[in-house]
């Protein structure tokens, strides 16, 4: 296994750790400690691809799990925000049928010799999705700190720190959403060539 797929799966090998640290209460700063191993994995996506074009290390094996890497630790935050309720439910089954979606034409194409590779609109869906996690993770680290006294709560226009960053989460879990659907339909689009083809 070369160096790029090694980092995809180092990235599937952190989620569990990610997880557990977000959702066992009881542990100190957990939003600092899963922001940071989401961060590390999120860059591992980063260092993999890049690695590989590098190196002329692009592999069937690589262009099939990197994204299933992506969508593991993605899905796997987001069904967490869901439980701390932190994301809504309804923005979250989207992104995961957009994911199924997706996932199955990749099956289809693979089922006739097509390896299907992610697109720019699948990284753009990515990169809004690990920064609206980061993001949240971050202010619920900040908020966190706001009530522990250690740093001191302010208002915009009336509205406290919470609700702010409560709302600035909203936003980019709906940017997340918005970019899951474009890109899920644009890939139907392109690849509808795949799926009338197969028999």
């Amino acid at each position: 296994m070369n160096l790029p797929n090694k980092l995809t799966v180092l990235r599937i090998a952190l989620v569990p750790f990610f997880v557990a640290v977000l959702l066992i209460p009881g542990i100190p700063n957990h939003y600092l400690i899963a922001a940071v191993l989401f961060g590390a994995a999120a860059l591992t996506d980063h260092y993999d691809g890049k690695l590989a074009r590098k190196n002329n290390q692009i592999t069937n094996f690589g262009k099939f799990l990197d994204p299933l890497a992506d969508k593991i630790l993605v899905i796997s935050a987001l069904v967490c925000f869901v439980e701390l309720k932190l994301a809504p439910a309804w923005c979250v089954l989207l992104i995961i049928a957009r994911e199924f979606m997706v996932t199955s034409i990749r099956l289809v194409g693979a089922d006739s010799g097509v390896v299907i590779a992610a697109n720019k609109w699948g990284k753009t869906k990515t990169v809004s999705q690990i920064i609206a996690i980061m993001a949240i993770l971050i202010f619920e680290y900040v908020n966190e700190l706001i009530a522990a006294g250690n740093i001191a709560e302010f208002s915009i226009a009336g509205a406290d720190s919470a609700v702010i960053f409560q709302n600035i989460g909203l936003v980019l879990i709906l940017i997340a959403t918005f970019f899951a659907i474009l890109s899920g339909v644009i890939y139907i689009v392109q690849n509808i060539g795949v799926i009338n083809t197969t028999k």
